[in-house]
């Protein structure tokens, strides 16, 4: 019940994020090719959604916010099947990313970007950073409720693989949840030699209340800066989906982004 509840939230999500153009998000201060980043905020930073995501209503919360603090800010839609994104093969979606990042940098005058990835989001990056070149150009990237090393879908996930119904579900609807469960080849090839790769500064933050990547600690990443979300505030109840616009965790990313000017955590914010 708690993942059919996962998914069906999954959904209603997406859908009411569709309803709204990606191109018109301009207008809400990011995905303006115009900005030129600033002393204070040397480089762009890429949003990065997750599965079933597109790149503008996604980021409806975290987006304007960033912006209005001086960041150049985009976000792009990737792996699409024509209506609901981030379910492509991985790979495919990785490339798609790296033209994005190239896009950015050229229009920008740029070298590097920062990035935050969530869900898929915080997966997909890494195959671009460790295959694709993208190490030289990711400054740095936070993956918010990541889908690190796999996840169980609360061991229904795990059984499906083991029984073939998985594969033969996703092979044309959706090659990326395939990908993402714990065991997957794609995911025995990403990890083998280390999670991360010189370069970018990894840095994840989980959420114990996670429904989707299970167990939640399948998003921390070895080389990275983990951080669970109930460690500043215990009372956040905030699960897989919530993390994208909520307060604390928007907190968390502005403080990643721009170090020096970090402020406590305000769990009451």
């Amino acid at each position: 019940m708690r993942l059919h509840l996962s998914f069906l939230g999954a959904i209603a999500f997406t859908a009411s994020a569709l309803a709204a153009p990606v191109e018109k998000r301009s207008s809400s201060g990011w995905n303006d090719y115009s900005c030129k980043p600033s002393a204070a905020h040397p480089r762009p930073l890429i949003l990065v959604h997750g599965l079933f995501g597109n790149g503008g209503p996604y980021w409806d919360y975290m987006a304007p916010r960033l912006a209005n603090q001086g960041y150049c800010v985009f976000s792009l839609s990737y792996g699409g099947n024509g209506l609901f994104g981030g379910t492509g093969p991985i790979e495919d979606s990785a490339r798609e990313l790296s033209s994005f990042v190239d896009n950015v940098l050229s229009t920008t005058g740029k070298s590097q970007v920062d990035m935050v990835g969530h869900s898929e989001g915080g997966l997909m990056p890494r195959y671009y950073i460790k295959n694709l070149g993208g190490a030289s150009k990711v400054n740095i990237f936070i993956g918010l409720a990541p889908v690190g090393h796999g996840t169980t879908l609360d061991g229904l996930g795990t059984l499906a693989s083991k029984v073939g119904f998985l594969n033969a579900l996703t092979v044309d609807i959706c090659p990326a949840c395939a990908e993402m469960i714990v065991g997957s080849s794609f995911l025995t090839t990403l990890d083998a030699g280390g999670d991360t790769v010189p370069g970018p500064t990894y840095i994840t933050l989980v959420t114990k209340y996670d429904e989707a990547v299970t167990p939640y600690t399948s998003g921390e990443l070895n080389g990275a800066a983990n951080y669970v979300l109930q460690n500043f505030c215990g009372l956040d109840f905030t699960e897989h989906i919530g993390i994208t616009s909520d307060e604390r965790a928007l907190h968390f990313v502005k403080n990643q982004l721009d170090p020096a000017n970090a402020t406590p955590v305000n769990c009451f914010g």
